[in-house]
């Protein structure tokens, strides 16, 4: 997954525009058109940093004369104080782009420290932090990229990429059997078929009907660690369930192979990080 892309320039070209409107009336009310000026991004708190590529981009396509010099990349750990990259060119396009850039570059480093901090509890006992698809509309692309910088995977990018029968679709098909069965039947054949299960007892339908996956929801530990005995190697095994709230590495040393959490995306909070001019400039 790269930040550099048609689909980014969409993001950023939405955003620009929601925040512009008709014009930035500010910048081009109190700054003249030829001023020249430089900037420095820094991290005012540490955690991960994240969309270095998308902030420079956010001012590229309002000038492509702005020079974005990066002193770190995606993925490094910064600290409280570290300078993250500096920006120079006419005053006007850094202005006008500063919010944009800015609100991109802080909530994708969040979301990056927080899967950081997520994958790092879950080190040794073999389970892998997954994201869902609780991500903000329009921005699921660039999010999901935050939480792989961050160290943690991704689950499904959008509903085509895999079979996830859950509450619902058990209900309106009328049992997990009869869900698995007819996901078989229409579903493109190289797709694996996930079910959420809440008890030890769909535990053992989805089991008998060939799930590939079974997800086990709000279960507690106890129920957790015999779900996996009971699935024995025969399906992959993924842990669901408000585990923003949990203990997460004991959830892990039940014996799941995936925990998913909703929060490394719909609860994030972002990194604190600063756009300032330099006093006297020698642009």
């Amino acid at each position: 997954m790269t930040t550099h892309s048609i689909h980014t320039d969409q993001i950023i070209r939405l955003a620009l525009a929601e925040d512009i409107g008709t014009g930035d009336v500010t910048t081009s009310s109190v700054v003249p058109g030829g001023k020249t000026i430089e900037g420095q991004l820094k991290a005012k708190e540490g955690g991960i940093v994240c969309g270095l590529q998308v902030a420079a981009r956010v001012f590229a396509m309002l000038d492509d004369g702005i020079r974005f010099e990066a002193h770190c990349n995606d993925g490094d750990k910064v600290e409280p104080g570290q300078l993250l990259a500096v920006i120079s060119g006419l005053a006007q396009g850094i202005l006008t782009g500063e919010r944009v850039a800015l609100n991109f570059l802080q909530r994708l480093s969040g979301i990056a420290t927080k899967a950081n901090s997520y994958a790092a509890r879950v080190h040794g006992t073999g389970a892998v932090v997954t994201d869902t698809r609780k991500t903000t509309p329009g921005m699921r692309y660039l999010e999901k990229y935050a939480v792989k910088t961050g160290g943690a995977s991704n689950h499904r990018m959008s509903l085509a990429d895999g079979i996830l029968i859950k509450d619902n679709h058990i209900r309106a098909a009328g049992s997990i059997a009869e869900a698995v069965k007819l996901a078989r039947k229409h579903a493109p054949r190289m797709l694996k078929v996930e079910v959420e299960t809440e008890t030890l007892d769909d535990v053992r339908e989805a089991l008998a009907a060939g799930a590939d996956i079974i997800m086990l929801d709000n279960m507690d530990i106890a129920t957790m660690t015999e779900a996996v005995r009971t699935i024995g190697g025969k399906a992959l095994v993924e842990a669901s369930g408000n585990m923003d709230q949990r203990d997460i590495r004991e959830v892990a040393l039940t014996g799941v192979d995936m925990i998913s959490v909703g929060a490394l995306s719909h609860s994030v909070q972002a990194l604190d990080i600063s756009l300032k001019f330099m006093e006297h400039p020698s642009l």
